[in-house]
């Protein structure tokens, strides 16, 4: 592991026990499976950045952007970043603090959108 991998994950590690309250809500839906039957990573690292929240398997990252994404420099840092996960695969849904506050609901399906449908419950139809 390369000695910025390190920093990356200790970094990750310190920011998953302490994330915003918009992401604790929506990482209480994400968690266990609860989208969609899909798995996700909180405060993931992917290259030189850490994500909010990542589903490997269908390589979609969920950003939450609160009043930390508003100047000039922080949105053209994110416009970076995002390029630089799309260059390698990744879909970057964003959500807003006060969409997950006001409208839990709709992000919810906005990320469901992205993932695949959950699989078949029951026997298969004859």
């Amino acid at each position: 592991m390369r000695k910025s991998e390190q920093r990356s994950r200790a970094f990750a590690k310190r920011l998953r026990n302490n994330l915003t309250n918009a992401e604790t809500i929506l990482w209480s839906r994400l968690r266990r499976g609860g989208l969609n039957g899909q798995k996700f990573r909180r405060q993931h690292p992917i290259g030189p950045y850490i994500v909010d929240f990542a589903c490997i398997q269908a390589r979609l990252v969920v950003e939450v952007d609160g009043a930390t994404h508003s100047t000039p420099d922080e949105v053209a840092y994110d416009r970076r970043r995002t390029r630089f996960l799309r260059k390698h695969g990744w879909f970057v849904y964003r959500a807003t603090n006060p969409d997950i506050y006001e409208n839990l609901n709709g992000v919810l399906e906005g990320i469901a959108a992205h993932l695949p449908p959950p699989p078949l419950r029951g026997p298969p139809p004859p």
